[in-house]
């Protein structure tokens, strides 16, 4: 029986951090500004971090599958189920701190092929600990499956291949895409909301100062007030978060201006996604311009989109000579419609035809 368990656990663990690898791998881009997210200053104010947050991701989904792949062919299994251990013992602290405070609301465990609430993501990994205990009372059960030499071999395929994967998609493109602006999907009905979608219940929160001490009030408790209290301010507390619609933050703002409903309706838009210019690929940005060319010798309307601000977006026209606008939209919009800064995104009438790394420019098929 305790063999049984073991080498459940051990099938068990090893897949689901092969596929929880792999899934980020896919995109170590979106798994860092996770993981950025957690180095800030709301959560754990390790700024001096953030810079680092794409090799520490690559780092930690590399080392999930490898560790995963280790496991399940039994190669050096204490270094494995100890370097397991820690890594679930780190991951439950932070689903745990996510979710008890409240600050991180998806841990990007499956990137965006599954997103998990704090308190299920806590969850599965309290669950993977218990399997990894398992793992760790009864370590001399896991044993190598092939030869020193075989073994050794595929330690070492795996982490070569991981590599290539990781060089791939970062100068390329994710080869899944799971976000809601995928080719061949529709802004417009992404941003729409179903007429019998729930609605959020919010609580309003009123403040006021009681004899120098701020304290709360709700709206019905507002005949509570003494006198001579003073208004601070009104917060409002979800108390159920209703539907929200996959997309929900994209505008085309220029001049206070929301040109969305114009462009979207356009049979043919090309867009040039630029979420920050001032470290946007060089390379890429010469390209731009001549591609504009292109596009609007067929019929093309081009734009650029950017959260830079409007003095930015000024330098950066003049300084590689662009004759098209830049229109504003979010940043976390834009890092979720394309990771590559810049790339290139041709729409019909607000469906997405094609997406592209600037280093793909040359595969656009206008």
């Amino acid at each position: 029986m305790k063999n049984i368990l073991t080498q459940f656990s051990r099938i068990f663990v090893g897949i689901l951090f092969i596929i929880s690898g792999l899934i980020k791998l896919n995109d170590p881009l979106g798994f860092s500004y996770k993981l950025a997210e957690y180095f800030s200053e709301p959560v754990f104010n390790m700024p001096f971090f953030e810079p680092f947050a794409l090799e520490i991701a690559l780092f930690l989904v590399i080392l999930e599958v490898v560790l995963g792949v280790m496991l399940l062919i039994g190669f050096k299994s204490k270094f494995t189920i100890w370097s397991l251990l820690l890594l679930i013992v780190m991951f439950t602290f932070l689903t745990f701190y996510s979710a008890y405070f409240d600050v991180v609301k998806d841990c990007g465990c499956f990137g965006d092929a599954l997103h998990l609430t704090p308190w299920q993501s806590f969850t599965k990994d309290v669950v993977l600990l218990v399997f990894i205990l398992i793992l760790f009372l009864n370590k001399k059960l896991v044993k190598p499956l092939f030869a020193n030499t075989i073994q050794n071999g595929l330690s070492l395929a795996s982490i070569i291949l991981c590599g290539f994967m990781g060089y791939w998609v970062l100068n390329h493109l994710p080869l899944k895409d799971f976000r809601p602006y995928q080719v061949g999907n529709n802004i417009q009905k992404g941003m729409r909301i179903p007429d019998n979608a729930p609605k959020s219940v919010v609580e309003m929160i009123f403040v006021y100062k009681v004899n120098g001490v701020d304290k709360e009030f709700t709206d019905k408790t507002l005949d509570k007030i003494p006198p001579g209290a003073a208004f601070v301010e009104r917060k409002d507390k979800v108390i159920t978060e209703g539907y929200v619609p996959p997309i929900h933050d994209f505008v085309m703002e220029k001049d206070g201006t929301d040109y969305k409903d114009e462009f979207l309706d356009a049979p043919k838009l090309m867009i040039f996604v630029a979420y920050d210019l001032a470290t946007a690929n060089k390379k890429g940005l010469v390209k731009l311009e001549k591609l504009k060319q292109t596009a609007a010798a067929k019929g093309y309307k081009v734009i650029g989109m950017t959260a830079s601000s409007p003095d930015q977006m000024a330098a950066t026209k003049k300084e590689f000579g662009f004759t098209f606008d830049f229109y504003f939209c979010d940043g976390t919009a834009l890092k979720t419609i394309e990771r590559a800064n810049p790339s290139i995104v041709l729409l019909e009438k607000g469906t997405i035809l094609q997406k592209v790394h600037y280093n793909d420019s040359d595969d656009l098929k206008f």
